[in-house]
């Protein structure tokens, strides 16, 4: 009994330092943020803002986003947070999303711009081939667990 409960202690901790290693490593390897000088600069060339709100319906204590998002014709830029996690990719999107389920419906509607590396601030360039104004959601989402993170509807 006193092997097996040694056992199952053992596998437990090992199963939340996986855990906590998942949710360390994008913080750990993250490149730095952009100063709060260099999002301002950008932001001052967007053409629509919106909102990243924690209180969207699939957003949660893990998977959340905060600030004002500026979106340009050349970039999308952040002033403020994301909860850390890996493979943050960046949608827009011409319906207002938030949810899994709504984003994985309309995902063949949406154009991907690019990856989000950073937590605190972003700055995302937009591809040419990408016109802003088509849409009017910016949606951040989890490629590797298929996670809602957030959105914000710009116009």
């Amino acid at each position: 009994m006193k092997r097996l409960l040694l056992v199952v202690s053992h596998l437990g901790f090992l199963a939340i330092g996986f855990a906590l290693g998942i949710y360390a490593l994008p913080i750990l390897i993250a490149p730095d943020a952009p100063s709060g000088a260099e999002v301002a600069a950008q932001a001052g060339e967007a053409a629509f803002t919106g909102r990243f709100r924690r209180d969207l319906k699939d957003s949660d204590a893990l998977h959340w986003g905060e600030g004002t998002v500026s979106i340009g014709a050349r970039s999308i830029v952040l002033a403020g947070r994301l909860a850390p996690g890996p493979d943050y990719k960046l949608y827009l999107s011409p319906t207002f999303v938030e949810t899994e389920a709504d984003f994985v419906r309309l995902k063949s509607t949406m154009v991907r711009v690019g990856d989000v590396k950073t937590f605190e601030n972003f700055i995302v360039p937009v591809p040419a081939s990408v016109d802003p104004a088509r849409f009017t959601t910016v949606v951040i989402w989890c490629e590797t667990f298929g996670q809602f993170i957030s959105a914000a509807q710009y116009r």
